[in-house]
């Protein structure tokens, strides 16, 4: 195992550690993070359409319509929002402006969307006689404006914030005299990048026939259904993650700002099927993913990466004084899937006692929900719900109200405490013998 640990420190964390803070990876991450309060917001109204008692679902069916409006135009405008903070972010990395490196990235990702002109369809409706049929004139579609357009959104901001960098290197900007307030200055300065932007995605979109969204979900489409729907997949990220957490580095930031893009896009699928009428438990006629990120959040990462929250409640009882403390002010963090105090309290970090059963039990947890997901014994996920609610009420909440997906988090925090505690005795031993000869010396 120390050998294990010493390749984690030397060849496994230092290439992470840089992963981690490639600027267009963090650039995808904070913009993605920015949308977060949307999609939640959104994805409740998916609740409210589709209430999970039958009573009320008869009561709000006349109005579903009316109560998606909200998840439409957040959850299904999610690209449009995440494209805008992604260019942000990636144009202040670069020390540009933010505002225009958001707008640039915006307008590339609504010129790879073509607008249909809907007045003749209209006219006929309208002619038909068709009450409440009116000519709209032209309309965006909005099917690649949510999750499905997410790689198409990082493309174009990558695209559109490089343009302008380039531009500004080689001085091809407008330059307003020093009278000019700042922010009409930066206004003129995105002047160039803005054309060069807009008549690039022109000709590729419209001139060449490109559909840069198509492209891509055909080269992403294998790598979302292997993330969302194969065992091996949906335990890829479970490794990666715990792996980089024991050897100190972030694993949800990292492993997070590589799939939450596929992640989105699966979420995205699984609450248009339930709009569509579809049922939520996995497989045909219902939901199409089994492993979206609230998969993740809310069977896996109980009490934050590692399950660690099974680990605190043993703490709590430990004889050894300092696991006690440290049980003691992490279990309320714990509670609501906060694991610093936990990770770096114990510590797990660089920790070859904690570490294994830091891995084996997402592991372990990870294999009995996918296949209770897979055989349909719990409903899967369509709600983001907010990350800090406890477990149960946050599972229950995501997947629409499923007392299932309640009492699986409950086994699983079981399982949990079974894998954590021969290990924590070990551990437990250790501390107390220090303790005692700490005393023994003082």
């Amino acid at each position: 195992m120390e050998k294990f640990m010493k390749w984690l420190e030397e060849k496994f964390m230092p290439p992470m550690a840089k992963l981690a803070e490639q600027r267009h990876l963090r650039a995808v991450r904070d913009g993605v993070i920015s949308t977060l309060p949307l999609i939640i917001v959104g994805s409740f109204f998916i609740i409210f359409a589709q209430p999970p008692i039958p009573f009320l679902e008869e009561l709000v069916a006349p109005y579903v319509a009316d109560i998606m409006i909200p998840h439409r135009l957040t959850v299904g405008l999610m690209s449009v929002y995440a494209t805008y903070g992604m260019g942000y972010s990636l144009a202040k990395s670069y020390k540009l402006d933010g505002v225009s490196g958001g707008v640039l990235s915006l307008a590339m990702f609504l010129m790879m969307n073509i607008p249909l002109n809907v007045d003749g369809v209209m006219e006929e409706a309208v002619n038909a006689g068709i009450d409440g049929a009116t000519p709209m004139g032209w309309v965006l579609p909005m099917g690649n404006l949510g999750g499905a357009g997410m790689f198409t959104a990082i493309l174009s901001m990558i695209v559109a914030v490089e343009i302008m960098r380039f531009m500004k290197e080689k001085k091809m900007t407008l330059t307003m005299p020093d009278q000019v307030p700042e922010s009409v200055a930066r206004s003129f300065e995105a002047l160039f990048p803005a054309g060069v932007v807009i008549i690039f995605a022109w000709v590729l979109r419209v001139m060449i026939g490109l559909d840069i969204n198509e492209l891509l979900m055909s080269v992403f489409s294998p790598l979302i259904e292997i993330s969302g729907n194969n065992y091996f997949g949906v335990m890829l990220p479970v490794l990666l993650i715990t792996l980089l957490w024991a050897a100190g580095i972030h694993g949800v930031s990292v492993i997070g700002s590589v799939l939450r893009p596929a992640w989105l896009i699966m979420l995205d699928a699984n609450t248009a099927a339930v709009s569509d009428g579809g049922s939520m438990i996995f497989g045909e006629g219902g939901l199409p993913y089994i492993a979206p990120e609230p998969f993740y959040q809310w069977l896996v990462w109980i009490g934050g990466s590692g399950a660690t929250l099974a680990l605190a409640i043993l703490f709590l009882i430990s004889k050894s004084t300092y696991l006690k403390q440290v049980g003691k002010f992490s279990i309320i963090p714990g509670i609501f899937n906060i694991n610093e105090p936990m990770i770096f309290g114990a510590p797990i970090v660089m920790n070859p006692i904690l570490g294994i059963p830091f891995i084996i039990a997402p592991v372990v947890i990870t294999t009995i929900s996918y296949f209770a997901i897979q055989t349909g014994i719990v409903s899967g996920f369509t709600v983001l719900a907010p990350w800090t609610l406890p477990g149960p009420i946050g599972a229950w909440m995501a997947t629409g109200g499923s007392i299932m997906a309640a009492i699986l988090v409950i086994i699983n925090i079981l399982v949990a405490l079974a894998i954590y505690y021969p290990f924590f005795k070990v551990y437990e031993k250790k501390m107390m013998e220090e303790e005692q000869a700490d005393a023994a010396t003082a």
